[in-house]
């Protein structure tokens, strides 16, 4: 069954805005950032409104705490007066404190829709612009990447405190 782009974004969407509750964060925020993250170009305000739904006034404010945390940037145009803003794409340099969260079951559950998001795309269920089926794959692998690091990275952890290793900081700082 094929899927169409904008559903695959939809739902890509909505996982992100369950992720952004989980961290106590408005649903909105996540909504934004996946929006931006999705987007192969930087984005007005204007613009995320009408990908998102939500107010200018909300967005404006979501997007200010973005750039607050690392996680969206802003930028311009030469003779724009509006600004734009674009995802961060690193998150090893914006999420540091995901590590301890990752146990969490409630944060299993939220992150399934980012595997759920790419086995659609590789079983090629999903129908749209090929450039921006290329580009949404690979953001949404990247994201897929990073979360198993993470996991890899937790497991190591884990391993490590069950041997009684209490110097745990000493060790993720030289993983830095």
């Amino acid at each position: 069954m094929a899927i169409k782009l904008t559903q695959l974004k939809q739902d890509f969407t909505e996982g992100l805005s369950q992720i952004s509750r989980f961290w106590g964060l408005p649903k909105g925020m996540g909504a934004i950032f996946a929006v931006l993250y999705l987007s192969p170009v930087p984005l007005s305000l204007d613009e995320i409104v009408q990908e998102t739904g939500l107010t200018k006034g909300a967005i404006s404010t979501e997007v200010r705490t973005l750039a607050r945390m690392g996680l969206v940037h802003r930028s311009s145009k030469i003779a724009d007066r509006k600004d734009y803003y674009e995802a961060e794409s690193d998150f090893y340099k914006s999420i540091r404190s995901l590590l301890k969260e990752r146990q969490n079951s409630e944060f299993d559950r939220a992150i399934r829709s980012v595997s759920e998001t790419l086995a659609k795309l590789e079983a090629g269920e999903v129908t749209g612009d090929k450039a921006e089926l290329q580009f949404i794959y690979k953001r949404v692998k990247a994201l897929q990447e990073f979360f198993d690091a993470i996991d890899s990275l937790t497991k190591a952890v884990i391993k490590l405190e069950s041997l009684g290793l209490g110097n745990i900081k000493n060790i993720l700082s030289i993983l830095k």
